[in-house]
């Protein structure tokens, strides 16, 4: 009978202690994994923006330099409309988020694809006046804090495409539907960034 009960305890606790494959993480936020690693990497990017600011502020506010420097000039009524192309991308995202909570999925697909397209439009017109500009960032302090700001920002439209990319290529699979849309939605929060930051870069390097 003792032997009995040792053999069924030692059992149990074989039956106990054995565990298949990673324990599963303690959630402590109701915030989902997606949502928040997105949300925490916006914060981290904020920060990077914020210090390419403080140098525009010291150059411009700090050492009292001109701005733009003397014989430039910054496409001022260029850059207004590229803003207004990069904040309608935000516009036809919403719609396609909107489109898909309805299992819209026409609405989906032409609401993310003409946001691509937007992206798109906003990098190429960017791009062209750099080209067009008529100086470097070589030439000085203020010309070098210019393509810093907005080639940074630049680079994250370019980040944001390729999500967009992605997403245009799953909507047009048939990936997402009103029950499971996590997949745009977080995209969506990074171009939504995006956009925001643009209209803090454009009215402080651009109109200030």
């Amino acid at each position: 009978m003792e032997a009995a009960s040792i053999s069924h305890a030692g059992a149990g606790e074989h039956a106990h202690g054995e565990h298949h494959g990673p324990i599963a993480a303690n959630r402590s936020s109701r915030v989902e994994p997606q949502l928040l690693g997105m949300l925490l990497f916006i914060i981290s990017e904020v920060m990077v923006f914020g210090a390419f600011f403080t140098a525009y502020f010291f150059i411009r506010v700090a050492q009292g330099n001109p701005w733009p420097a003397h014989g430039t000039t910054l496409p001022v009524e260029v850059a207004g409309v590229n803003t207004a192309i990069l904040v309608s991308s935000s516009f036809t995202l919403h719609w396609a988020e909107h489109c898909i909570k309805k299992d819209n999925h026409w609405g989906l697909k032409a609401g993310m694809f003409l946001t691509f397209l937007l992206g798109c439009t906003f990098l190429f017109i960017q791009i062209n006046e750099y080209a067009n500009i008529g100086f470097a960032p070589q030439d000085g302090a203020q010309q070098t804090i210019f393509f810093s700001l907005t080639g940074l920002h630049g680079a994250h439209v370019f980040i944001g495409l390729l999500l967009l990319l992605f997403v245009n290529i799953r909507a047009f699979r048939g990936h997402y539907s009103a029950a499971e849309h996590r997949g745009v939605e977080v995209p969506g929060i990074y171009w939504h960034f995006v956009d925001i930051m643009w209209l803090v870069v454009y009215f402080t390097v651009y109109i200030l």
